[in-house]
């Protein structure tokens, strides 16, 4: 069997085909996903048992099912494809930059305020691009670029992650949300050391911001056991519960006119310098085929990012 193995090695027809069934465990689904014939399918599924000496499905007259072996090979048919399909795509990126797919993933802290300026730039720049938009939390995104799953990430940044390349884009302030009442709104003063005792509203564990929000804290000498909430699983959550006197709250600078003019009854308060700040960047594998593409991209949206109440990064 192993000379068989070495003569007959499987066809990438012959993975899409039972990679085709092992998702469906139907013949006539399988076969129109693909958009092949089924007779054709099945051949394809049964050229890959006699090449690989394995019986991949358990087939009787009312339903297909894998067999042991073919639970096992389902996963590294699709593996295989999934490889073959990024090379495809980085070979396709070299040949013309700025063309084909690019599956750009953003954390929601960034996605609502960032996004219109990236999709106008791709827009009226790079037409060709196909640009795929992501909304995910920083370990799901850093778990889909490394496996092949996104390209690109936009997100709050440093993230210390071996293989990961940051390309730096701006850092902005943050600024206090309070109700209209409350003794710091409107301040432009306002030392770090009044988060000590502040009812602060956090966002729900896995956000990055909430990280970066506790990290301010303790830097400003805040105490494990001082009043913290965490009720909200998104921006526009936090500063409804703030307009409704809950507490209050700490919004990135471009974050603030778009969630502050959905609510009434708020004040912003500004701290002294040096203000506490994040940084946002996009990240990419390091290495990547795309990486001088990537760059460019990130020199043009340093450009278009001029425009927003953020101090741009040098590239």
């Amino acid at each position: 069997m192993a000379a068989i193995n070495r003569v007959k090695q499987p066809s990438l027809a012959q993975l899409r085909a039972f990679a085709a069934v092992a998702e469906h465990l139907h013949f006539r689904d399988a076969a129109a996903a693909i958009g092949m014939s089924q007779p054709a399918l099945s051949g394809a599924v049964s050229a890959l048992e006699e090449a690989l000496g394995v019986q991949l499905l358990e087939r009787t007259t009312r339903r297909v099912l894998l067999s042991p072996a073919g639970e096992r090979l389902a996963v590294r048919a699709k593996a295989v494809l999934d490889a073959v399909g990024l090379l495809m795509e980085e070979a396709e990126a070299v040949r013309a930059p700025f063309t084909g797919v690019l599956r750009l993933g953003v954390i929601p802290t960034v996605a609502p305020y960032l996004l219109p300026t990236v999709l106008r730039l791709v827009h009226e720049r790079y037409p060709e691009l196909d640009l795929q938009v992501h909304e995910e939390q920083t370990s799901s995104l850093l778990e889909g670029l490394s496996a092949g799953r996104l390209d690109l990430l936009l997100l709050a940044v440093p993230l210390g992650v071996p293989g990961v390349t940051e390309l730096p884009l701006f850092d902005e302030d943050f600024v206090l949300v309070t109700p209209e009442d409350h003794w710091l709104g409107g301040r432009h003063d306002i030392p770090r050391e009044a988060l000590r005792e502040l009812h602060l509203l956090l966002l729900d564990e896995g956000h990055c911001l909430r990280d970066q929000a506790l990290d301010i804290c303790r830097e400003a000498g805040r105490t494990e056991g001082g009043p913290v909430t965490t009720t909200a699983a998104g921006l526009a959550t936090l500063v409804q519960l703030v307009a409704g006197g809950l507490g209050v709250t700490l919004l990135p600078r471009t974050a603030v006119d778009v969630e502050t003019g959905r609510a009434g009854s708020l004040h912003t308060g500004w701290f002294a310098d040096p203000a506490p700040s994040r940084r946002i960047a996009l990240a990419m594998r390091s290495g990547s085929a795309r990486g001088g593409e990537f760059e460019q991209l990130a020199d043009a949206l340093r450009e278009e990012m001029r425009r927003l109440p953020v101090r741009v990064a040098e590239a």
